[in-house]
């Protein structure tokens, strides 16, 4: 079994490192892929991306337990809606299944008054990362949450109020999705508060992966 830690638009796959420590597991089961190097170049949307994270996703042999978080979450959604049988578990963190094309719209004119130096630890230029925002505003899995089959955990930061109503539906809309609120974390749970999200993680893993971690 390998569980694949999906990180969120303005992170990395270091982002992860923190919760992965406190799971105190074996790590040669553990993956974190760095999702824009797998674009090796291509355009910067979302349906290359997304391309490029499912091939990943192929490469790895057996099932998976996705964790995604934001941006990491929608391609876990994305990929467990599509390959319903290489997916063990899913857990979704701070994500939406229908993208609020408002708030899209805001954020990235709050990306157009940054400077580029603020969009350098993800790993994109600033017009990439507008161009990847922009391209995932008709996203809609809304009329495909009932193909998910596997057990779901839906996650979110206590102080993550714009996305906490997502989780919600997410919870509803899943067929036996739980919901957890990650107690002192706003929406980069991982980095709000990793030791609890590891605590929740490594519990819902214990119930559903085949051996216990």
């Amino acid at each position: 079994m390998t569980y694949v830690f999906v990180h969120g638009l303005g992170q990395n796959a270091a982002s992860w490192q923190k919760t992965i420590e406190y799971l105190d597991m074996d790590t040669q089961q553990i993956v974190s892929p760095d999702l824009f190097s797998l674009l090796k170049g291509s355009e910067v949307d979302y349906h290359n991306l997304y391309k490029h994270f499912f091939d990943y996703c192929e490469n790895i042999n057996g099932p998976v337990q996705l964790c995604g978080l934001s941006l990491g979450a929608i391609l876990s959604l994305n990929y467990a809606i599509d390959l319903p049988e290489k997916v063990n578990s899913l857990i979704l963190i701070a994500a939406q299944y229908t993208m609020p094309r408002f708030l899209l719209s805001v954020q990235n004119g709050v990306f157009q008054m940054l400077p580029n130096s603020m969009f350098q630890k993800m790993g994109l230029p600033k017009k990439d990362v507008i161009q990847l925002t922009t391209s995932m505003k008709k996203l809609d899995f809304s009329q495909q949450l009932s193909d998910i089959s596997c057990q779901t955990l839906i996650l979110c930061g206590e102080k993550d109020k714009p996305n906490r109503k997502a989780a919600e539906q997410l919870s509803g809309r899943i067929s036996g999705a739980k919901l957890e609120i990650i107690e002192q974390a706003g929406h980069e749970a991982n980095a709000d508060n990793p030791e609890v999200l590891a605590e929740i993680i490594k519990s819902f893993w214990n119930r559903t992966a085949s051996s216990p971690i």
